[in-house]
């Protein structure tokens, strides 16, 4: 069990305001402090608190293992950091480097400290070096998943605004579909369309593919999921937008499209609808 000395740990913890002054210093260096998206006090405050929990962690727990229960809490806030930094649009880089920044004023300490005893001083600065290097992997492996969610996330809402579901009429729902059609989009428009049909006790829904640029054969096999499920629920599928370079692509490739009510454009959509539901459009005089 590789614990740091106690004579290191009291050395931390009684110079702790000279430590956090040289390790401010060496965050403002490195740029992070002049960044408008986090205010210097909020970095001082992180540090801070990291440094007392990196004393309080250190009194007992193995250097070597920071999965141990005594750093819960470290990486508890180590994970709470990575995610603010994700959320505030940094970087890995400038997220490990408050971690990093610290080893330097750590290690001019320890010099001090163990300045009459060099084979101490070898095996203190080589037991902090591994510590602070895998509480600094384990920040950006945190940041690295933060990120992904992040991405994940915004991929999804992109996903729902360009499928917006539009009601046309009373009983008719409208979903115009821009842009290739893939599974996971399936999934979404699917779900966002079948929710909508039960919101408004819509009776037809228009899917139009004006804005796909292709159709093989996975996106007719999408199509024909959404159309079954729409099915499902009780309710009429039309597809709306079908251009002559769609129609030529779809018998090349023998798709079967065969029940699924097709139309050139969606106002045609729109007014086989009415009349699937008994409703006439005049003129007024």
């Amino acid at each position: 069990m590789a614990v740091l000395h106690a004579r290191t740990i009291e050395a931390v913890r009684k110079n702790e305001q000279p430590l956090l002054a040289r390790w401010s210093q060496n965050l403002e260096d490195s740029g992070a402090t002049r960044d408008a998206r986090i205010s210097p006090q909020e970095l001082a405050n992180q540090a801070r608190e990291f440094l007392r929990l990196l004393v309080a962690a250190s009194s007992t727990a193995d250097a070597a293992d920071i999965q141990a229960r005594d750093w819960t809490e470290t990486r508890g806030f180590l994970e709470n950091l990575s995610r603010s930094r994700a959320l505030q649009g940094f970087d890995s880089q400038h997220t490990a480097n408050f971690i990093f920044s610290l080893k330097r004023a750590l290690f001019e300490e320890m010099q001090r400290e163990y300045a009459d005893t060099p084979k101490e001083l070898a095996n203190e600065m080589w037991a902090m070096s591994e510590l602070l290097d895998a509480l600094g992997m384990h920040t950006i492996r945190t940041f690295q998943k933060s990120r992904e969610e992040l991405i994940a996330r915004q991929q999804e809402d992109l996903l729902e605004l360009s499928t917006p579901v539009v009601k046309l009429w009373d009983g008719v729902l409208a979903l115009p579909m821009i842009g290739t059609l893939d599974s996971q989009r399936t999934q979404v428009v699917m779900e966002s369309l079948l929710e909508r049909i039960v919101e408004t006790g819509s009776e037809i829904a228009i899917i139009d593919i004006t804005g796909v640029p292709t159709v093989d054969t996975l996106v007719a096999q999408h199509l024909l999921k959404t159309v079954t499920a729409i099915r499902l629920m009780g309710a009429d599928a039309i597809i709306s937008g079908v251009r002559p370079q769609i129609a030529q692509t779809i018998v090349h490739l023998g798709l079967d499209l065969q029940g699924i009510v097709t139309k050139a454009n969606l106002a045609d959509a729109l007014a086989l609808a009415m009349q699937r539901l008994e409703f006439r459009v005049t003129k007024v005089g």
